[in-house]
């Protein structure tokens, strides 16, 4: 068995739940809870527990304000739906991801992905409506854009911008396609699709209205990159 198998307790057997206490020994980050179909009984109580055994930081994803009422320790943002206790401390050496948000329907699952990093302590700049409906925009962007380590692009619709983006900026794109669009968007499916299949290197694609999967890639892109 792993070291990091052996060290203390595998997991938390809760009446609702079975908590994973050394991933953050294994796999640098510990369990993060969906908040989706749980109670806010159970989601009080997984919180509870993590933070008993000094995780850090505790999150719990797609909650709900009943969530937030029954864990009144933890931080609550009803746009990205994230329910966070004890984040950890900005650090810029960490390196800066910057999040570029194709439209402001969008910005539920950029917010996501911005509260996700800023609880791991990374820094993050938001650009908002930059969608290349008006690529002037995307152009005005370029100073901001050029100067992040890692760039976290999320559209809807046909999906377009991190195509465009890596074409213009060395940086690694995680692409992250949402929701957002009319019938033949199907619910980010379109978005989806025109993401993988872009005709600009250095993009990688994470599931539709996934704020949180792409900010956890981005974040082990910046951890890959320090010295070992």
């Amino acid at each position: 068995m792993d070291a990091a198998l052996r060290s203390g307790p595998v997991s938390a057997a809760l009446p609702s739940a079975s908590l994973d206490l050394t991933r953050a020994a294994r796999t640098g980050e510990p369990e993060v809870i969906l908040g989706q179909s749980k109670t806010p009984d159970q989601i009080a109580e997984l919180v509870g527990a993590l933070l008993d055994a000094g995780v850090t930081p505790v999150i719990a994803t797609r909650c709900s304000t009943a969530h937030a009422a029954a864990v009144p320790d933890a931080a609550y943002d009803p746009v990205s739906r994230l329910l966070v206790a004890r984040e950890q401390r900005l650090d810029p050496a960490l390196g800066r991801v910057v999040i570029a948000c194709a439209g402001t329907g969008d910005l539920p699952v950029a917010t996501e992905a911005i509260g996700t990093l800023h609880a791991f302590g990374i820094v993050t700049e938001a650009l908002v409506d930059i969608g290349v409906a008006g690529l002037h925009r995307v152009l005005d962007a370029l100073p901001k854009l050029r100067s992040a380590d890692v760039i976290v692009a999320v559209a809807g619709m046909e999906a377009a911008l991190p195509t465009v983006i890596a074409g213009l900026v060395p940086a690694p794109i995680v692409a992250v396609p949402t929701s957002v669009g009319y019938g033949a968007a199907y619910e980010g499916v379109t978005a989806l699709l025109g993401m993988l299949a872009s005709c600009a290197p250095g993009v990688a694609v994470v599931n539709i209205d996934n704020g949180f999967g792409a900010a956890m890639v981005a974040r082990r892109i910046l951890l890959s990159r320090r010295p070992a």
